[in-house]
């Protein structure tokens, strides 16, 4: 029996499960989520959802986001805890998952398989579509709440539907979302377009602080707790300022740096094409896609600038992608920088 038929029949067989997904979660982790849940209800189980923090600002809006239950640690048995894309069961943030069979469900390469049942598949641009499988495989009519938090995780997880990991069955399942009865302008201006202030202002902030190595192709940018104090805002309003240098024609790959604390620093990178950067995340016990993925490293701002540089460098070297012509970076090329930094998964 595939992993899919496995998970089937675990969840027809069971009553009561619990569905989380990462820290600091983004529109797939809530929507792969919320939708799995909504799923289960409609198929006459309890399901739950439950993660350490609460979404931020902009998914709050979305179907069953604030019934969400906050907890660090849980002490019930489920008959399953199913966990959206996570490459670790750390990375939930809520201890005491494992007292149920884990049933670990996730898209991303370098998933460490620590379920009772893994689905892993790679082919997914977001782990929505995985829901929608189940979904399909369940027998489960699509409602307009479940078909809106997969719209949101494909819309978001595929950056506005840019990404290289799209495929025929991603646009066909957005098709079946909007004939649920998804409305695509709701989702995208509600995810999109419901800044605060203090966002508008660390955006303009970072931006106008942006680096670039001398050929013009490799854009470094980065916000520190000072930063995000002085302008009153926090890691949530930094979300998707790394998508924006890649709208420079010349720009092929970025990396923002974000300092979550003393000297750990929250890494998101973004390419175009060919550059894989996930590659160079998964060095640093991080993950995520070629064109988008991310890690926490330890060390100097400056240093780990120029070494994320270096690295990006060398992946549109070996992506072989010839710069334009004429191309003049704005810093100087200080990307051979290699200093060891500490590094862990994140």
């Amino acid at each position: 029996m595939s992993e899919l038929g496995r998970l089937v029949a675990h969840l027809r067989a069971g009553q009561r499960f619990i569905v989380t997904s990462h820290q600091r979660p983004d529109g797939d982790a809530v929507g792969s989520s919320l939708g799995m849940a909504l799923a289960l209800r409609q198929l006459g189980k309890q399901a739950e959802v439950v993660m350490e923090a609460m979404p931020p600002h902009y998914l709050q809006p979305f179907p069953g986001v604030m019934a969400i239950r906050v907890a660090t640690t849980i002490g019930e048995q489920y008959d399953g805890a199913l966990i959206m894309e996570c490459g670790s069961l750390e990375r939930t943030g809520v201890g005491g998952l494992d007292r149920s069979p884990v049933l670990n469900i996730d898209h991303h390469l370098g998933n460490r398989r620590y379920g009772t049942i893994n689905w892993i598949d790679e082919s997914a641009a977001a782990c929505t579509e995985m829901v929608f499988s189940v979904v399909e495989a369940l027998g489960i009519p699509l409602s307009r709440e479940v078909a809106t938090h997969i719209y949101l995780g494909l819309l978001t997880d595929t950056g506005s539907f840019h990404f290289s990991h799209l495929s025929p069955r991603s646009f066909e399942i957005a098709r079946r979302c909007v004939e649920a009865g998804v409305d695509p302008q709701w989702v995208a201006r509600t995810h999109y377009n419901s800044n605060t202030l203090a966002r508008v202002r660390i955006f303009g902030r970072v931006l106008n602080e942006m680096q670039l190595d001398r050929t013009g192709r490799v854009a470094a940018l980065a916000a520190t707790r000072e930063s995000l104090t002085s302008l009153s805002a926090t890691l949530d309003d930094t979300e998707e300022i790394v998508n924006f240098p890649l709208s420079v024609k010349d720009i092929q790959a970025v990396v923002f740096i974000k300092q979550a604390d003393d000297d750990s620093w929250r890494v998101s990178m973004r390419s175009k094409g060919e550059v894989d950067v996930a590659a160079i995340a998964r060095s640093f016990d991080g993950g995520g896609h070629k064109n988008a993925a991310g890690c926490t490293v330890h060390g100097d701002l400056d240093e780990l600038r120029q070494m994320f540089i270096g690295r990006l460098v060398h992946a549109l070297s070996n992506a072989d992608t010839p710069p334009p012509a004429g191309a003049v970076g704005l810093q100087p090329d200080r990307h051979d920088a290699t200093e060891p930094v500490q590094r862990r998964s994140g």
